[in-house]
């Protein structure tokens, strides 16, 4: 998959179902390191795994005993024959040590896909799921994981935050963001897309996918650390949007430490969510918050000009009016009676300050 400074051919790569990325080492373990605890005496499930090239078969393999592993078991996903899986469990070979050597490798009758009554089976002797599945069956792959009542470390786009299926777990504190990636992207090994990285960022073999982040319900020390805040409300500020009483927030990090109301932040600020210091009440994305904006539109295009399109209660979407001297980008709509400018905001998660 390329990326070029948008989400264009992500998208594109979930319609090619063309999902084989394999992660660094260096980013599993920096990731994983913060689990140790989680995983001594359970069974490890990698059920979109290749054990011969991937990553997470490897970590846990080198560290069986290490994390005190109960079961290690990996199924690789064949499309169009049977497959199989591999299982450490005890040290078969008699060397003293339980690694990569102990594998015991079991024919499946099935390919694999971890949607498969073979792996589904497998499933539910699992304790806790960790992997990279493909981005393009995200919702469906969560919702198993839901069902079945696993624990899970899963790697996934933050656009997944904005899925109504994703984002009514988030709010009920049923997943959130782990430790994340550096600067939030990370380089995967794929050979089906060339990478578009800049030279600075490219690396040979790999693909540098922006925005993605760690998924997980296992409780980790970061979820409870309170975000510090610096700045206090003022209106001019601090915007409300003119059909949902909330202010809007353009940088998490400006969350005013006065404010009681609610607040629309960007969805990057659920890598500092924290449920006890925040409540979340919503999303604010088109079809998604249960609001409208009540006027005639008049669609504008990228340069502030009108397109004779109109729109009347988008659900969903929030909108301010428009600032010239604040706005950097020109308005996206105009009042069809009033003539008066309004910005359209991106997605925000609509969150409230617990502690004042």
């Amino acid at each position: 998959m390329a990326i070029k400074g948008s989400n264009s051919n992500l998208k594109q790569a979930a319609k090619a179902k063309k999902d084989e990325f394999y992660t660094q080492l260096v980013d599993i373990e920096r990731e994983l390191g913060h689990y140790k605890d989680h995983f001594k005496g359970k069974t490890i499930f990698l059920n979109c795994d290749d054990p011969l090239e991937s990553n997470f078969y490897f970590y846990f393999a080198q560290n069986f005993e290490f994390l005190g592993i109960k079961k290690l078991i990996s199924t690789h996903f064949e499309q169009k024959k049977p497959s199989y899986k591999l299982e450490i469990i005890r040290d078969i070979n008699n060397d003293g040590k339980i690694d990569k050597l102990d594998t015991i490798k079991t024919p499946l009758k099935q390919n694999g896909d971890f949607r498969s009554p073979e792996c589904v089976e497998i499933l539910k002797e699992a304790d806790i799921v960790v992997t990279n599945p493909p981005f393009s069956l995200f919702r469906e792959y969560v919702a198993q994981l839901v069902e079945h009542n696993k624990k899970f470390i899963i790697i996934g786009h933050q656009n997944a935050i904005t899925y109504k299926e994703i984002f009514k777990l988030i709010k009920e504190n049923k997943i959130w963001l782990g430790y994340g990636f550096k600067g939030g992207a990370a380089h995967f090994i794929n050979k089906h897309y060339e990478d578009y990285a800049t030279a600075g960022n490219h690396k040979e073999g790999m693909i540098r996918v922006s925005g993605v982040n760690w998924f997980t319900n296992l409780d980790t020390k970061k979820r409870h650390e309170d975000l510090i805040l610096f700045k206090t409300y003022n209106k001019e500020e601090y915007p409300k949007y003119e059909n949902y009483d909330a202010i809007n927030i353009d940088i998490t990090k400006h969350i005013p430490i006065d404010y009681k109301g609610a607040m629309g932040v960007p969805i990057t600020f659920m890598d500092k969510y924290n449920p006890d210091q925040f409540e979340i009440l919503g999303l604010g994305i088109v079809g998604s918050i249960e609001f409208s904006n009540n006027r005639k539109m008049e669609i504008l295009d990228k340069t502030g000009k009108p397109t004779g399109k109109f729109t009347f209660n988008a659900k969903g979407t929030l909108y301010r009016k428009y600032n010239p001297k604040t706005d950097k980008k020109t308005p996206a709509f105009k009042d069809f009676e009033t003539g008066e400018l309004y910005s359209s905001i991106y997605a925000r998660v609509i969150i409230k300050n617990k502690k004042i």
